[in-house]
């Protein structure tokens, strides 16, 4: 079985890169939206995304629009893959489990 990508697993980050990954290779998302997306604040988003910008999983891109500042999101490739491997560890989290609680396990 593949080990959790620690980055990745805790809760709030799993979901910003579920909603990155969904959407086409280069297409960025909005704070807002991801922030509205998730039901976050903006520290706690902003905390999470700078952890995954660390990590080289996500690329931020901040402009202004008009005299308004604008900060967009986008998942890179070598987040793409770390999703992509974390889950698969999830799906082997839980194939195992529903080995182990079939018929055999009782």
């Amino acid at each position: 079985m593949n080990a959790p990508n620690e980055i990745i697993h805790q809760s709030m980050r799993l979901k910003i890169m579920a909603a990155l990954n969904a959407l086409r290779p280069g297409a960025k998302l909005e704070f807002q939206e991801l922030k509205s997306l998730l039901g976050a604040t903006d520290g706690n988003l902003g905390t999470h995304l700078t952890t995954l910008e660390g990590a080289g999983y996500i690329a931020i891109e901040k402009d202004f629009v008009g005299k308004k500042p604008r900060t967009r999101a986008a998942i890179t490739r070598t987040g793409r893959r770390a999703f992509e491997q974390h889950v698969e560890y999830l799906r082997d989290v839980i194939s195992a489990g529903v080995v182990a609680t079939g018929p055999a396990a009782n």
